[in-house]
């Protein structure tokens, strides 16, 4: 059964961001455990009352590890302190029950470009730190794909070697990543056909295949038609959040009613 999710904006407070999310129908958040308002130590202060407001909603939950972090940085602190923020996440998002984990893949950046060789062993070292802690607190994790300024898990190519390392793990698709510098939507599709028993989880914003904007459904170039009708035939039935991002609420509400239109008569 497709259940259709939407994320929190992590400068708002989480229960705030919750109860509006709420009002709007949605089947449940994704938090994204980001500071100021959602890192894991807030949040494990809010566990009581958040758990409690997602149960009087009848709302479930998927957790978003930390964004803005550098588990692959050439710095050897720099990359531990990272990777110690995600694995400490872990363990409060494992005391919420969530339906699934969602991770972004290490970006690679500064000198890391000059020596992507080096820059990426450090992403699967850390990747598989991940992967080990997910294995103990039995958590289902869901990677997501990037865009090319990233370096790193943007290809099919990429997840067919992560995914035969860690045979455990799912994709999550974010349709607004793989549509960037991918004319047509070939990437999306790619991923689509390639990985039909592997996607548990997927992200849905539009944009104009230039920078990841974050947009309601229709007002950019992706083709979600054709999006819906793949998904449709590998007979993806799970979970949506929508990532579209504007001050005016009614725009994440109109692109998920967009969208389900799709689903339910293409």
């Amino acid at each position: 059964m497709i259940r259709y999710g939407a994320m929190n904006y992590p400068i708002k407070p989480v229960l705030n961001e919750l109860e509006e999310i709420a009002q709007l129908g949605f089947d449940y958040l994704e938090l994204t455990l980001d500071p100021p308002q959602a890192h894991y130590f807030k949040i494990h202060q809010q566990k009581k009352d958040l758990l409690a407001a997602l149960d009087r909603h009848k709302m479930s939950l998927v957790c978003h590890l930390p964004t803005f972090l550098s588990m692959a940085d050439l710095t050897e602190s720099l990359r531990k302190a990272s990777l110690d923020e995600v694995l400490k996440s872990l363990e409060i998002a494992a005391d919420l029950n969530p339906l699934k984990i969602v991770a972004h893949p290490s970006y690679i950046g500064g000198l890391g470009i000059f020596v992507l060789d080096q820059a990426r062993q450090y992403a699967k070292d850390s990747l598989a730190a991940v992967v080990q802690k997910i294995d103990q607190l039995g958590l289902d994790l869901c990677l997501e794909n990037m865009f090319p300024r990233c370096r790193y898990g943007i290809e099919t190519e990429d997840f067919i070697e992560i995914f035969d390392q860690f045979p455990a793990l799912k994709l999550t698709l974010d349709t607004g990543h793989a549509h960037i510098g991918s004319p047509g939507g070939k990437r999306t599709l790619e991923f689509i056909e390639t990985f039909p028993d592997r996607i548990g989880h997927v992200h849905v914003s539009d944009n104009f295949g230039t920078e990841d904007n974050h947009l309601p459904i229709g007002t950019g170039t992706i083709n979600f038609r054709r999006i819906v009708r793949a998904l449709k035939r590998i007979e993806y039935e799970d979970t949506i959040t929508f990532e579209v991002f504007s001050r005016d609420r009614d725009y994440l509400r109109i692109s998920r009613q967009k969208f389900d239109k799709m689903w339910t008569t293409l």
